[in-house]
């Protein structure tokens, strides 16, 4: 088993299936010792998949034959473990006290002692009137990722504030004092440090990362522990703290980036902050063309590419292309860049042809004759008047085109839209209408899909988790009782809830609880009169008396009987745990009290039916650990209301990672998310609409980096841009 050079090795190129072949026939050439896992870092489900797939393929067809052994990470996740591994377990926690979780929770705790400070006047109006804390919550969730994004893109401002000099750095070196009005920030660092203790600033991600960057510098041999090798693929972003990392690490691992480039040349100079970016690249050269021309360059690139271009500029400071080139010689002939002309004959092509090339628009007209648009329908633009009807024309122009086109296959088509979770309904009512034996069916899947919301328990869930405001509502019990998982529980079958139905229909079940129930939601006082209670005792009144005339004001409702009547008993046993529930759930109570009242409500209430439901039962309760667990390290103990504890808890079952379903071998519904450029013949957007996209997200009042740009920084509206750009390029016949 050869050894593997130590390393950064940069591969760029303008085709991500060329730069994934490569990859793989990097690690055939080169594999790893038997029972040691290969990672991977990625930034999306998606492109870990189709990577997977391709490693899976058959040798001869330039696979390795099986996807195995495989260590699939986050950047950032896959960091912090080598962080530890370096500098040891000891000195190192296995999460950082000052993490965005972990810290939301320490200032929950120390801001409301904080603002009789006046320095924290501002909070203190903010706060005002916010009896269930949720304002409060609110505002510790945004510090905490404020915190956290400062910790990597601004690790010089905290360390500044430690040492108690409150100022803000720029990139050119100056610093600026901080302004009276954001002082706070400074202290409450201040305050997060002392309240962590001593070494609080070490421990955080830009100490602990400080502390690795020094460790490797000055190690005699290499540490025990890290990978051999680390494969970074399809990655369009990274910061620069996360790319000094790597590079680190390249002096005793071997590190393979694959880099998608969408042009051959040097094109930092052709958009805005060309001040930040002076500088020649060590291995793309600037095109050789007039001054004025390069200035503006590809309109597209220039006002789509920011993102790229920041981060390949970051890229080019650490990369050394001599230092590895000869180790691509029995590869790919020897090339480093994959730089691929793509088919010039259609309309699509040309204009990834001109991204690829740099040509500003009057080279781009002097190189392309007149189009055809009757002929050519690599690009099309639909303008229609709602998302249902958006749905329906797109499944009308992809009967088109697989008529048009027998090798188009449904898995060669994904559709990208702004938000799945909005599109769901419409996609079902067009696509999933059709059925299976109708020629115009067209297998579909919907990946990205938010759980709550969806999932029949989830929903069930958190209905319970809203009894302190609920009405009881006879539609709502109903609803509960649509639940497999629920009935299940309290040994209701499905054929049963219509007799149920029938039976709350004709006790006059309305809504309430009983009169007690009603007056806290602000009724008068002794209006029993259609609450549960009363249809309950109309119900047992009837199967105990029969037809009879009222008693104690109670008139017997006589349906309720024979074998059926056993119903009733399920029915009265789910009122009274709800009952229960709802006398619990409105008393504020410390998370070990709250844990141990939502395991027992998940037990009460639901018996999974179902693989799937037991899966998210566990799902559930590990999320409910982990908060804990996170309450633990920021000793946090206060009472919480039901409202907090709701949102911290089910928060987390979106978080979706890496493990969600992707490339099913149909039609791909997704959403549009950052770094998945993967390839496919045909790429549809919807939902393209002014003001919906590029998504708006205006950024907090208080966030200091919005009007200090450095190269890396990420912007939600840079992302999208940078996302419309990485489609038009992964489109291989047509852009829709």
């Amino acid at each position: 088993m050869q050894e593997l050079q130590p390393g950064l090795v940069v591969i760029h190129g303008n085709h991500l299936e060329e730069l994934r072949a490569l990859a793989v026939q990097w690690m055939r050439t080169h594999p790893l010792r038997p029972l040691e896992n290969e990672v991977l870092l990625v930034q999306s489900n998606g492109i870990a998949q189709w990577l997977k797939l391709a490693l899976a393929e058959d040798p001869h067809n330039g696979g390795c034959g099986i996807a195995a052994a495989l260590d699939v990470q986050l950047p950032a996740r896959f960091l912090w473990q080598v962080y530890r591994g370096v500098l040891g377990a000891q000195t190192t926690p296995q999460s950082s006290p000052l993490d965005k979780a972990a810290l939301s929770w320490r200032l929950m705790r120390l801001l409301p002692n904080l603002l009789t400070n006046p320095v924290f006047a501002s909070l203190k109006r903010f706060l005002e009137k916010d009896d269930e804390q949720r304002k409060l919550h609110q505002l510790c969730e945004r510090l905490a990722d404020l915190f956290d994004q400062y910790q990597v893109y601004r690790a010089d401002w905290l360390e500044d504030w430690a040492a108690e000099r409150d100022q803000l750095q720029h990139i050119k070196g100056t610093a600026q004092p901080l302004d009276a009005p954001n002082l706070w920030q400074a202290q409450l660092w201040r305050e997060v440090l002392a309240d962590v203790g001593e070494g609080a600033l070490e421990q955080s991600r830009a100490g602990v990362h400080k502390r690795f960057v020094a460790h490797l510098r000055s190690a005699a041999q290499a540490p025990k522990g890290l990978p051999r090798r680390v494969v970074v693929f399809g990655i369009s972003s990274m910061p620069a703290q996360v790319l000094e990392a790597l590079k680190e690490l390249s002096r005793y691992s071997q590190v393979l980036l694959c880099v998608h480039n969408p042009c051959r040349h040097h094109w930092g100079d052709i958009v805005a902050d060309k001040d930040l970016l002076a500088h020649h690249y060590r291995r793309q050269p600037a095109r050789d063309v007039a001054a004025a021309a390069n200035e503006y360059g590809q309109p597209l690139l220039a006002a789509w590419g920011k993102q790229g271009r920041d981060y390949i500029n970051l890229l080019d400071h650490h990369d050394e292309p001599d230092s590895y080139r000869h180790l691509l010689d029995g590869l790919n002939g020897g090339r480093i860049d994959l730089f691929t002309e793509p088919d010039t004959e259609t309309l699509l092509g040309q204009l990834q042809s001109d991204i690829l090339e740099l040509r500003p628009l009057p080279e781009t007209r002097e190189a392309w004759g007149p189009v055809d648009a009757t002929a050519d329908r690599s690009l099309r633009f639909h303008v229609v008047h709602s998302m249902q009807r958006e749905v329906e024309v797109l499944h009308d122009q992809l009967l088109a085109r697989f008529s048009a086109d027998k090798q188009l296959s449904p898995r060669d088509v994904i559709v990208m839209v702004p938000d799945i979770n909005a599109y769901t309904p419409h996609i079902e009512a067009v696509f999933g209408q059709v059925p299976r034996s109708d020629p115009r069916y067209l297998p579909f899947t919907v990946a990205d899909q938010g759980l709550r919301g969806r999932q029949p328990l989830l929903i069930a869930l958190e209905h319970l988790l809203k009894l302190p405001h609920s009405r009881f509502a006879a539609s709502d019990i109903l609803d509960l009782l649509d639940v497999p998982a629920l009935r299940a529980r309290f040994a209701i079958n499905e054929a049963d809830v219509p007799t149920l139905q029938r039976w709350i229909d004709g006790a006059g079940v309305r809504w309430g609880l009983d009169a007690e129930q009603r007056e806290s939601l602000g009724m008068p006082a002794g209006l029993e009169q259609n609450t549960w209670r009363f249809g309950m005792r109309r119900m047992l009144l009837g199967y105990a008396a029969g037809r009879s005339p009222q008693l104690n004001g109670i008139e017997p409702y006589d349906e309720v009987s024979g074998l059926e009547a056993a119903l009733a008993g399920p029915l009265l046993t789910l009122l009274d745990h709800l009952e229960v529930a709802l006398q619990e759930l409105q008393q504020p109570a410390t998370p070990v009290q709250w844990a141990e009242r939502l395991q027992a409500l998940l037990k009460v209430f639901f018996r999974p039916v179902s693989d799937a439901e037991e899966l998210l039962l566990n799902q559930l309760l590990k999320l409910l650990e982990g908060w804990l667990r996170t309450c633990e390290v920021a000793q946090f103990a206060q009472p919480l209301p039901l409202s907090v504890v709701h949102e911290a808890w089910l928060s987390g079952i979106e978080d979706g990672g890496l493990s969600q379903r992707f490339l099913a071998g149909a039609v791909n519904f997704c959403t549009l998310m950052p770094m998945r450029a993967i390839p496919f013949k045909v790429v549809c957007l919807l939902g393209m609409n002014d003001g919906d996209y590029p998504r708006q997200q205006s950024p907090v009042d208080f966030d200091l980096m919005r009007n200090d740009y450095r190269p890396g920084d990420r912007s939600r509206r840079e992302d999208d841009r940078y996302l419309l750009l990485e489609a038009l390029l992964s489109a291989r016949k047509q852009l829709y």
